[in-house]
């Protein structure tokens, strides 16, 4: 990774869970940072049960697999833009966009709808 620490993905209750990230993810999330040309910061990578429970994370989220990531929504429309169009560049096709939280989703789970994006 030239862009991220493995550590950045860890759930607050695991130190080192993030080592169950998905390679493919970050390897896409690494692309699309180089592509946006701005940082990307990580609120919420893997999740134990527990914490996911915790957050209000959903049964079965993406997150708890590995296959997610929440990035920091950045106030400034511009870097949204950046941000999100590198995403889709790079390949991924499902996107949540939180405004009140702050954050956007993606994720790679394939056993959930593909070319979707949602809003919180």
């Amino acid at each position: 990774m030239k862009y991220f620490k493995i550590s950045e993905f860890d759930s607050p209750d695991v130190e080192g869970s993030g080592n169950n990230m998905n390679k493919v993810l970050i390897g896409l999330l690494d692309q699309a940072r180089e592509r946006a040309g701005i940082p990307f910061k990580i609120t919420s990578g893997y999740r134990t049960v527990e914490w996911n429970l915790k957050v209000g994370g959903r049964v079965g989220s993406s997150h708890i697999k590995g296959l997610a990531v929440d990035i920091y929504l950045p106030k400034s429309s511009r870097d949204r833009f950046l941000i999100i169009n590198a995403l889709i560049e790079v390949g991924f096709n499902r996107l949540g966009i939180a405004f009140k939280k702050g954050f956007i989703h993606v994720d790679i789970d394939s056993s959930k709808d593909s070319n979707v994006i949602w809003s919180y």
